[in-house]
């Protein structure tokens, strides 16, 4: 009978030889990462960026079924993390949040021209740049973070590599906390999906978005990824755990969440 690799192989020695192979595929990207001209504007916004919430708390917004049941309404005048396709709620809110951020190779691909038309600063992975046009000005453009899937770490600052632990909450966390933010808190991070089968397998959507916010946000034809959970777990733990050793905090305030990583906290008790 045919052994598979991880009968034959710890598990570690398989992790590392995984990781070690991502590490050498990505090295020609490295020059780029860090000396194109868009990166070398990213890595100076993200410098501007480095504290200056310090001493302050942010909300990150998932997109979760829950946020129907959040009032929304109360984060208007606090500070914002908003991730993908939530800006498909503005209208109705009445403002938009303070940052925005997506990672996903598949959101990019479809929405960069919803994205690039957001009014608020944008934190993008490095590799979707191709998605824009190479002449647009610099102003333009949203700022572009070298996030990859070799891991796991948390970046304390988000100027170098920054680990993308399955899911952008993960990147949010991240950049929350270069920004200095004391407290962060989650809401609409349901940690619990309707559609189920392999992890980050390619899928494409049949009807209305039962997984998130709004039914159109992955509609009929849209393509999108299948939630790798196990991972992300491990991404929400690190960020933990960073936190904790700066005397710092991530609660979680998400509406009937799944989500067991972070201390629980009642949203309205926030105000």
């Amino acid at each position: 009978m045919k052994q598979s690799l991880k009968s034959i192989i710890p598990t570690p020695a398989l992790n590392f030889a995984r990781n070690t192979y991502d590490a050498f595929r990505r090295l020609p990207q490295l020059p780029a990462a860090y000396l194109h001209p868009w990166r070398r504007e990213s890595i100076r916004r993200l410098s501007a960026l480095k504290n200056i919430h310090k001493g302050q708390r942010a909300f990150i917004i998932g997109n979760g079924p829950s946020l129907k049941q959040t009032d929304l309404t109360k984060l208007k005048n606090e500070f914002t993390f908003g991730m993908n396709r939530i800006y498909l709620l503005f209208p109705e809110l009445g403002f938009s949040t303070t940052y925005f951020c997506s990672i996903n190779d598949l959101v990019i691909e479809q929405f960069s021209a919803d994205i690039l038309a957001l009014p608020m600063p944008k934190f993008l992975a490095w590799r979707s740049h191709r998605h824009f046009d190479p002449q647009l000005p610099i102003t333009q453009l949203p700022s572009f973070v070298y996030t990859t899937y070799t891991g796991p770490r948390f970046a304390s600052d988000v100027r170098g590599r920054v680990w993308e632990g399955a899911t952008v909450t993960t990147l949010a966390l991240q950049l929350a906390f270069h920004m200095g933010f004391e407290q962060v808190i989650l809401i609409g991070v349901d940690h619990n999906f309707t559609s189920k089968g392999e992890a980050n397998k390619i899928v494409v959507s049949q009807g209305d978005d039962p997984n998130h916010v709004s039914p159109n946000y992955f509609g009929k034809g849209v393509k999108w990824q299948l939630p790798d959970l196990d991972t992300s777990e491990i991404g929400y733990a690190l960020a933990r755990d960073a936190y904790q050793k700066a005397g710092r905090q991530i609660l979680d305030a998400t509406v009937g969440g799944k989500l067991t990583i972070f201390p629980k906290v009642e949203y309205n008790s926030l105000f």
